[in-house]
């Protein structure tokens, strides 16, 4: 496992912590860091989360982390020992809420067409 690697698991682990235990914002909803991709000289750090709730809880979640950034990096200076602490950016992740859409659209097909349920034919004249 590469340097980059080992840290980008650490900041996801560290951040994940912070916004769960210790970021205090009313506006922050159910919300769940997916990954973190991290530039090769560890500078720039992008986090990818996502948020269970409606659009409105997506935004408000999105503005809490957003005024939170300086907290979360001063957190993050102060638990990991890099010489520069990455600067922070966070990217709203939708790849769930897209997967549960399909997965939602896949069970409607299973009924349609599940063994012992009656169908309509077409039957050519």
């Amino acid at each position: 496992m590469s340097r980059v690697e080992r840290v980008a698991r650490a900041l996801k682990e560290e951040i994940g912590s912070i916004v769960h235990g210790e970021l205090k914002d009313p506006r922050l909803g159910f919300v769940t860091v997916t990954h973190i991709e991290l530039t090769p000289d560890l500078r720039c750090a992008k986090i990818f989360f996502s948020v269970l709730g409606s659009e409105k809880e997506q935004n408000n979640t999105k503005l809490a982390l957003e005024s939170g950034l300086g907290f979360i990096r001063r957190l993050i200076a102060q638990r990991i020992q890099l010489r520069f602490t990455p600067e922070l950016r966070f990217i709203q992740d939708k790849s769930c809420e897209y997967s549960m859409r399909i997965q939602q659209e896949l069970d409607k097909i299973k009924e349609l067409y599940e063994p012992g349920k009656s169908r309509k034919r077409n039957k050519k004249k």
